[in-house]
């Protein structure tokens, strides 16, 4: 979906001070109000600056696909959003059990937001396990939708209902609609001779219906979609567009919802440009093939299935017209060895992983780091060790991307800071790969790679131009004035080597694992020649051209909070929140990891504390200790889980006061 806005740029001032923490602010509007083809409604419509809502249920309930479609039209309308979809790793997990549970929580705005939110103004709860498993995080007086028909014996009773919270007053101090979806939706499909299990599967566009009533979303988008994906089964397309029309027919008749909710496109949030809902990953791999095109090199992606990178090798397979190739492995290593084959063979080379996959592609990550190849390796990082959490967020393989390599190996490391940022970071990997002739890590998260957000689409002419030149010809003269072609002559700006493609006549020249004399790339095992080529090796890293750090410092404070990659939405927000109380901090982000911008130590000093949230237990933090000998203070999670805001801005606000 995308979406024409044509205001001026315009934060909203601390407009993300509230962001989750309590519930949105609202003012009654007089007049009544009406959906296009749906009709006029008498209710009441009251105007909401925000809303936070989280869609949960079973892992088979299809809360993601409600959840991607209430954000669609929200993007389509021109909220700003963010959303943090939460699912089991199982594929089908076991259902009406609290591991089973799986949610999609929607953030939307008539300004600049930063994050999901901390606690949803709206919980739709399709089983009592959903209910049990989220209800900690709703607020009191927040709107809860629950489906009665799930809230009979044995379900309650397998997540530990003795009584029916429906009835026990334990639900008190929220405003509980009770809506048996199940029933109601069976009933709206009884014409289309559907079984009873295939008509339920519907019961999610009954809420998706709901809901869209509930906040005037759009409707047109969602139905076509829903003809779309279910082209080829007619029946079922419209037993879902039905149901979904049984939804918000609901809402309009019902008495149970009095009042219905606007929430105002954030024109002035945003830049004038043409925009779209877009998730970190399928960002990633926009950037990737617009850093194709910009090199002008055919994109080739080695890769191995693996959550929550697997969406990267879906969606460039869907791009041979860009010259994209994909090539889905047999495993890990086999991915990257093809990747870094296509390397040596003139091609932008990219493998997509996560942090097992990482462990396994190190020697080969070693190997394109002797050989001095342009190689992206992308790491969408998960909790672990091991198999860990798959379908968590984590950011615990900094350390392992910086070091995990026999030998004296460095690689630049890029982190995205947002869902729409990815675009960009992987342009500037690219960039980095193709100038410096390394392979670069590309770290990314889980929180990112499935969260979205609107992304202005840029101009052809706003990328840069990433072309490179191949050598072609002899690029050394010997002492009897023969000219030969040396593979590890560098560039004195760069010291990359030349890239020459195999084939070109009189650019013969060994490869292989084993160390290379320098200039010549004849093997060599001179210790003198090995120390020279490893410090040559971290010079060109150390070497690699990256902006100076910014600072946002408005009040001059004592305290810096300094972060990196997804964890820059929950600071931002936190940091909105303190200065609006009136507590000076300032806030830096670091998107190059390695090589540091070169400004980052004389920042760091310039500050009394350094405060450095991670969802890790400290790893940028004991890098700049090591780097910068500063005594940086580490804030850590390591729950699958992002920073809520609220939580940031109170250690925050401690650590400035220590």
């Amino acid at each position: 979906m995308t979406s024409q806005v044509s205001s001026p740029a315009e934060k909203a001032d601390g407009s993300d001070g509230a962001d989750g923490a309590d519930a949105a602010h609202d003012t009654v509007v007089g007049e009544q109000r009406s959906t296009p083809g749906r009709g006029a409604s008498d209710k009441e419509v009251r105007r909401l600056d925000r809303v936070i809502i989280r869609f949960a249920g079973d892992s088979g309930d299809g809360m993601q696909l409600t959840g991607d479609r209430f954000t669609s039209e929200t993007a389509a309308f021109g909220n700003d959003l963010s959303t943090l979809p939460n699912f089991p790793a199982e594929i089908r997990a076991p259902a009406g059990t609290l591991p089973g549970v799986s949610s999609f929580q929607l953030h939307f705005a008539d300004h600049d937001i930063l994050t999901p939110g901390d606690a949803p103004n709206v919980l739709v709860a399709m089983n009592p396990a959903a209910l049990k498993a989220n209800i900690g995080d709703v607020p009191r007086g927040a709107d809860i939708i629950v489906n009665t028909d799930e809230f009979t014996k044995r379900p309650m009773a397998k997540v530990g209902y003795e009584t029916s919270p429906l009835e026990d007053g334990s639900l008190e101090a929220y405003n509980v609609h009770p809506v048996p979806l199940t029933t109601m939706t069976i009933e709206a499909l009884k014409d289309f001779g559907l079984s009873r299990k295939e008509a339920e599967r519907s019961k999610n566009m009954f809420a998706l219906g709901l809901l869209s009533w509930m906040y005037h979303r759009p409707t047109e988008g969602t139905e076509k979609f829903l003809r779309a994906k279910f082209a080829k089964k007619p029946q079922i397309a419209e037993a879902n567009v039905a149901a979904f029309r049984a939804g918000w027919n609901f809402g309009e008749t019902t008495e149970d919802f009095a009042v219905s909710y606007e929430v105002n496109p954030a024109t002035r949030a945003f830049p004038p440009g043409t925009y779209r809902n877009i998730s970190g990953n399928l960002a990633l791999s926009y950037g990737l093939i617009a850093a194709g095109q910009q090199a002008d090199l055919p994109l080739y992606l080695g890769s191995y299935p693996i959550t929550p990178a697997s969406d990267i090798l879906h969606e460039l397979s869907r791009h041979k017209n860009f010259g994209v190739r994909t090539f889905q492995a047999e495993d890990e290593i086999a991915a990257i060895g093809a990747a870094l084959g296509a390397a040596f063979g003139g091609q932008l080379a990219v493998t997509t992983t996560s942090g097992p996959g990482v462990a396994l592609k190190s020697e080969t990550i070693g190997l394109a780091v002797s050989l001095e190849l342009p190689l992206l390796v992308v790491a969408i990082q998960r909790g672990g060790p091991s198999t860990g959490l798959p379908t968590k967020t984590e950011q615990a393989d900094l350390l392992q991307a910086m070091y995990g390599r026999n030998g004296e190996a460095p690689v630049p490391i890029v982190a995205p800071r947002t869902p729409a940022d990815c675009f960009d970071a992987a342009m500037d990997a690219a960039r980095i790969a193709l100038n410096y002739r390394t392979p670069v890590f590309l770290l990314s998260d889980g929180y990112l790679a499935n969260g979205s957000e609107p992304w202005r689409i840029p101009e052809i002419d706003e990328l840069p131009d990433l072309r490179v030149q191949f050598a072609t010809g002899p690029n050394h003269e010997l002492a009897d004035g023969t000219e030969v072609f040396w593979p590890y002559k560098r560039d004195p700006q760069t010291l990359a080597r030349p890239w020459a493609v195999p084939g070109t006549p009189g650019l013969e020249h060994r490869i292989g694992g084993i160390e290379k004399q320098d200039g010549t790339g004849n093997i060599s095992y001179d210790p003198a020649n090995h120390d020279f080529m490893v410090r040559t090796r971290q010079a060109k890293i150390d070497g690699i051209e990256v902006p100076d750090l910014e600072v946002d410092d408005p009040d001059r404070a004592r305290t810096l909070v300094l972060g990196w990659g997804s964890t820059y939405g929950p600071i931002t927000a936190a940091v909105r929140r303190l200065r609006v109380a009136g507590t000076p901090i300032a806030q830096a982000h670091l998107r190059h990891l390695n090589p540091f911008p070169r400004n980052l130590g004389e920042v760091l000093a310039r500050y009394d504390k350094v405060v450095v949230p991670e969802m890790n237990l400290g790893q940028l933090a004991t890098l700049l200790r090591a780097k910068y000998l500063v005594d940086a203070h580490s804030y850590n999670q390591v729950n699958g889980m992002p920073f809520k805001a609220e939580q940031l801005a109170t250690a925050l606000k401690e650590a400035t006061h220590d």
